[in-house]
């Protein structure tokens, strides 16, 4: 197959078999689905038109994906960047035609986020003609997904299914477990989460090093439907790194930091469910995690023994792993105010 662009090709994910109930769907930057499906979709609405500058914040993959989209179709780009955009993607972006700026750096996940979206809020004010394209928020970034989802039941019929992946904006997720439940509605979805997020309620536990970007929010996320996820898992960031060790040295994988926590929490959840075959999301690539991850692989800790500590309710969760099960519960009381 020819493909149009670079964009329809490196969006296809790979299924790669870890072990007999562990399936890893592996992309080279999952959010290509989403930010191609959201531009297309926007276009043939007249929600924007071609040419336009299309602008959102990102921590790293999405505005790739949305950069690669922009040129597809012919859009401008401004991205507003998280300090964790190292200069491999930024030259890309700015390669590509993107216009970036970074926030500086930040002490926490949440004022690297407050920041960007403040700066979003200033730029579009100076500019009211561009388009804001709402990562979080709008879920157009929902369509993308579904193509994925039918990828998934066409490789794996008839098969007790649970989807383990990084929460983040609550599109990929949602997106394939929606699209997965419309033919098999038994299909589980266990959300992977940093300690420090708001999204299900760690925001009270601060570990230092956890900018796990992609997966964590310090803000409320619309995308994010609670009421889809059957289990979720908090890890800390050594816990996080130590499972992204462990599939490059057990699996020969060589994927980005929330891969790693969805491969640890997978294995325990598999340990838990052997009758399911679990697959986990890898967003992306290692690259981007070479100096804060890779090269301290001495400091990984043997995965085997770990295991989660069991919560019934968000207040008991401990570091440096915790786990509850959460009975797609609704969202919770007090956490329905956003703040972009």
């Amino acid at each position: 197959m020819i493909h149009p662009h670079i964009a329809d090709a490196l969006k296809v994910p790979d299924l790669v078999r870890l072990n007999d109930d562990l399936v890893l769907i592996r992309f080279e930057s999952m959010k290509i689905y989403s930010a191609l499906a959201a531009v297309r979709h926007l276009l043939e609405r007249g929600t924007i038109r071609p040419g336009q500058t299309l602008i959102d914040s990102s921590s790293g993959i999405y505005a790739y994906a949305l950069a690669l989209a922009c040129h597809r179709y012919g859009m401008r780009c401004h991205v507003v960047a998280s300090t964790t955009v190292d200069t491999t993607t930024r030259a890309q972006l700015e390669i590509l035609g993107a216009t970036v700026e970074q926030v500086r750096p930040s002490r926490n996940l949440k004022l690297d986020q407050e920041l960007r979206v403040r700066r979003v809020r200033e730029i579009l004010a100076d500019h009211p003609d561009w388009h804001w394209m709402r990562q979080y928020h709008d879920d157009v970034h929902y369509l993308g997904y579904q193509e994925v989802a039918d990828r998934i039941t066409t490789a794996f019929p008839s098969t007790p299914l649970t989807v383990v992946g990084g929460v983040g904006s609550g599109a990929s997720t949602g997106g394939l477990v929606e699209r997965l439940r419309a033919t098999d509605p038994s299909v589980r979805l266990v959300g992977v989460q940093p300690f420090g997020s708001v999204t299900f309620g760690s925001q009270a536990h601060h570990d230092p090093e956890a900018i796990i970007a992609g997966i964590g929010s310090s803000i409320v996320f619309d995308n994010v439907r609670h009421h889809l996820y059957d289990a979720v898992h908090w890890l800390d960031f050594t816990h996080a790194m130590s499972g992204t060790i462990a599939l490059l040295r057990e699996r020969a994988v060589f994927a980005g930091l929330s891969t790693g926590a969805g491969y640890l929490a997978a294995t325990y959840e598999a340990r838990r469910h052997p009758d399911r075959l679990h697959l986990v999301i890898g967003a992306d690539t290692g690259h981007r995690y070479v100096e804060r991850v890779f090269a301290r692989h001495t400091e990984a800790l043997d995965p085997a023994p770990l295991k989660p500590v069991e919560v019934s309710a968000p207040e008991e969760m401990s570091m440096p792993w915790s786990r509850m099960a959460w009975r797609r519960t609704a969202c919770p009381a007090g956490r329905k105010e956003r703040a972009a």
